[in-house]
């Protein structure tokens, strides 16, 4: 069969420009790797492509001529896929589509009952390996698509939601697909050519502001070593990159499988290989041999869930007491020469101005090299949406669009959703001010580094001082905004809208 999968175009800059972050959909490729023999499948990356995507997409689709057309979108990039899938039907009609990914498996039966759902064919829910293979087997008329586990699929009367499927077993997963069977290429982080890569699935950790346990449950299953290095061989020898991000969920969750990894990448010898990853602060701060030994391997760069200074806050994240370990954690990851994102959560319900003004004063003095602040998003189906509805305090319910951490979709006890917006970006400007490259991040990325410091950041200087000086606080705050809106319109798509 032929089949094309597409992934969506709209990304949430909250470090840097959106340009300057484009990774390939792993779960797409995983996809692709995984199907029976046979079939002609190609990937497209429609963040590639965000300033043609209706003329790139009809481009391809008119000539390839697809007979399953597979879409994966996260559940802010949901709007985007509604009007990628009415594009497709208008194209092909004919053409089987299947939905999958994050708000497929939170929402299908919303999906399901909603207008965009009668133009669906199927959906896939949760891990999508086994359950697309065998769908695309039942499109074939080799089996029967009601037996198929985590699979929905359309009748008269509207879907049927087959029964939730096991876990995959890992150990029988091939490598994802790297190869010209992708149409879209470029991938980046910043000047730096880059892949992704997962050395394990799932976390253990009680945050209820978190989704992931609605994809894997509430487990933690890694990948073998052997497939992970040679999924690394081929990035690094045939693809020649050697910036790879790692998606895992939580990497650290079992250090003495770190160190074992750790230990294999050491022996292969790469050289100038940077990982960046993402971990927890309590299991960072207690492993200090772990850490040294990532350090070792490769580690440039981990991004550190620290969330918030206040107690209670981390106590209605479920986070516990990690204040003192986030200190610890980024402490020896500078210690070793890694990189720490810290990643900042503001808008709890008790959140004031003083709160927002503590927890910027909390990561600037534990020195994280760059931070990823977000507001607390109400993700559908999570614990802490539910807490935020029961309190009256979600403002925005239903526009999924704004669900990227970016925009304030709460309002707090003392904060109205507008206030807190506001709050946020102005105590930035006042508190974080402009970013200074550390050591470690000069180190890492000169080119990129040298841009900025002496090219950029005096312009925008200059920029920025004439805009207060017109505008005001105020006035910027709300040009940044008018801006920010922008970002994931994509004009050709309107009438579709």
């Amino acid at each position: 069969m032929r089949i094309v999968l597409v992934s969506m175009p709209d990304v949430a800059p909250v470090i840097m420009h959106e340009s300057a972050f484009h990774m390939p959909n792993l779960g797409l490729a995983s996809l692709a790797a995984n199907l029976d023999t046979g079939h002609d499948v190609r990937i497209i990356d429609l963040i590639r492509k965000r300033r043609n995507v209706r003329q790139y997409l009809s481009g391809v689709l008119s000539s390839f001529r697809p007979q399953v057309i597979g879409l994966s979108a996260m559940t802010w990039q949901y709007a985007t896929c509604e009007k990628l899938i009415k594009l497709i039907r208008t194209l092909l009609p004919g053409v089987k589509i299947v939905l999958g990914g994050y708000h497929a498996t939170l929402m299908y039966k919303e999906i399901g009952e909603s207008d965009t759902g009668k133009l669906i064919d199927y959906l896939v829910r949760g891990e999508g390996e086994e359950a697309f293979r065998r769908l695309i087997r039942a499109l074939e008329e080799k089996e029967r698509v009601a037996d198929i586990p985590s699979v929905s699929y359309q009748q008269e009367n509207g879907f049927i939601h087959n029964p939730k499927g096991e876990l995959l077993d890992l150990n029988t997963l091939k490598l994802p697909v790297r190869d010209k069977r992708r149409l879209t290429w470029g991938y980046h982080i910043m000047n730096r050519n880059s892949e992704v890569i997962e050395t394990s699935r799932g976390c253990l950790r009680n945050c209820n502001f978190c989704s992931i346990r609605h994809m894997y449950g509430r487990a933690f299953r890694p990948f073998p070593n052997e497939r992970i290095l040679a999924d690394i061989d081929t990035i690094y020898h045939k693809l020649k990159k050697r910036w790879i991000f790692v998606s895992d969920d939580n990497f650290v969750m079992v250090p003495e499988r770190v160190l074992e990894l750790c230990d294999a990448i050491i022996a292969r010898k790469y050289r100038n290989l940077v990982l960046i990853v993402q971990a927890d602060c309590i299991t960072m701060a207690r492993n200090e041999a772990m850490v040294r030994k990532m350090s070792l391997a490769g580690f440039k760069s981990i991004f550190l869930g620290i969330e918030n200074v206040s107690k209670k806050n981390l106590l209605t994240a479920k986070k516990g007491d990690i204040v003192d370990a986030s200190r610890k954690a980024i402490a020896l990851c500078h210690k070793y020469g890694i990189m720490v994102v810290g990643g900042m959560i503001f808008g709890f319900p008790d959140d004031g101005e003083q709160e927002i003004i503590d927890n910027y004063k909390f990561l600037k003095a534990t020195g994280a090299d760059t931070a990823y602040c977000q507001i607390l998003t109400p993700y559908p189906k999570t614990g802490i949406r539910q807490n935020l509805l029961d309190a009256d305090l979600v403002t925005n319910r239903y526009d999924y669009t704004r669900y990227n951490g970016m925009w304030a979709n709460v309002r707090t006890h003392h904060l109205s959703a507008d206030e807190l917006q506001y709050l946020v970006w102005y105590h930035s400007q006042k508190i974080m001010g402009w970013w200074e490259p550390s050591d470690r991040i000069r180190k890492q990325s000169r080119l990129w580094t040298s841009i900025w410091l002496y090219f950029f950041r005096p312009m925008m200087r200059v920029l920025i001082d004439r805009a207060q000086r017109k505008y005001g606080w105020r006035g910027r705050f709300e040009r940044e905004i008018a801006g920010k809106k922008t970002i994931n319109h994509f004009a050709d798509l309107d009438e579709f809208a």
